[in-house]
This record gives structure tokens, C-alpha cells and sequence, in this order.
């Protein structure tokens, strides 16, 4: 398992130059709050290190960089994954519940899908083949299906392990 794409994102951006939460935000084009939450959290695996502090605009700017020599450990990325999981089945079941309650009020249907198996993988690089594999057929899924006009479905592929049968 991995860190998130946004914490990947982040991390490599701060092996090269050290920056705040708001210039990654800039970079990243993303909210400085979200980037912050994710940075924070990183600074706490210890991934991250504080290098200056400076007063901007009457707040305190943290400038951090990737801790140098120091690769992610595999509890560290499964900790960083599970959290992943979680966030987004949450706000996935939280999107869907919206929609759903607009589209009753509405009188229609939420059209939705869900596709779901077990796999029993042989070997610990199996989960890594497959969910390369996985990501390579979806892509070319959505390249296959995807129009500009057409309306937009997210789709989550998700995986854990699942629980022995009794």
C-alpha cells in the first residue's frame, strides 16, 4: 500500500524545495486548509521537518522539506492507505446520501453501480501487480467511455482485506 496521491504529491514536492502549506496550495491548486491537513499529518509520521519559521500577514508561515535520507516505511504507507480508504468510503457514502435524498425529493432515481469480489492473493507483490493492473484497466475504461457532454459518475475502486469465512 501507499501514501495518498496528495501526500505522494506533496512529499515529492518537498524533496526538492522546501515550502508552506499556502505556496503547495498554490502549486497543487488546491484549497490551503486541505494541503495544511495532509502536511500536518506528514510532519507527525515524521516524513516532514520544519526548516524556518516567518511572520507573514500576522501569522506564523511554517516552511517544511522532506526529511532527507528518509524513505516511507511500509507501516507508515498502510496507516496512510487505511486512512485513504476510510476518507473516501465516508465521503462517498456521504455524497450518495446527499444525491440520493435530492433525487427522491426530486421524484427520480439516483442511478448507481457497485461492483464487488474477493481475490485471494498467493503472494504480498500480488496486491501491487493487481491494483496496477486494476488502475490500467479502469483508465482505459474511462478513456473508452468518457465524453466531454456526457455526465460525470465517480468511480472508487477500493480494497482491504477481507474477513476469513466461518
Amino acid at each position: 500500500m501507499e501514501l495518498s496521491p496528495l501526500r505522494r504529491s506533496l512529499l515529492e514536492l518537498l524533496k526538492t524545495t522546501p515550502a508552506s502549506a499556502t505556496q503547495l496550495a498554490a502549486a497543487l491548486d488546491l484549497p490551503r486548509q486541505r494541503v495544511n491537513y495532509h502536511v500536518r499529518a506528514l510532519e507527525q509520521a515524521g516524513l516532514v521537518e520544519l526548516v524556518e519559521q516567518r511572520q507573514r500577514r500576522g501569522c506564523v508561515e511554517r516552511v517544511l522539506r522532506a526529511r532527507p535520507g528518509r524513505e516511507v516505511a511500509a507501516d507508515v504507507q498502510d496507516q496512510f492507505a487505511a486512512t485513504h480508504l476510510v476518507s473516501v468510503a465516508e465521503s462517498t457514502a456521504r455524497e450518495v446520501e446527499r444525491m440520493s435524498g435530492a433525487a427522491a425529493g426530486a421524484g427520480k432515481r439516483l442511478l448507481t453501480f457497485t461492483v464487488e469480489t474477493t481475490v485471494r492473493f498467493g503472494a504480498p507483490g500480488d496486491v501491487h501487480e493487481f491494483t496496477g493492473d486494476l488502475a490500467e484497466a479502469v483508465r482505459q475504461l474511462a478513456l473508452k467511455y468518457d465524453t466531454e457532454s456526457g455526465r460525470p459518475y465517480r468511480v472508487v475502486a477500493m480494497g482491504h482485506p477481507g474477513v476469513a469465512d466461518e
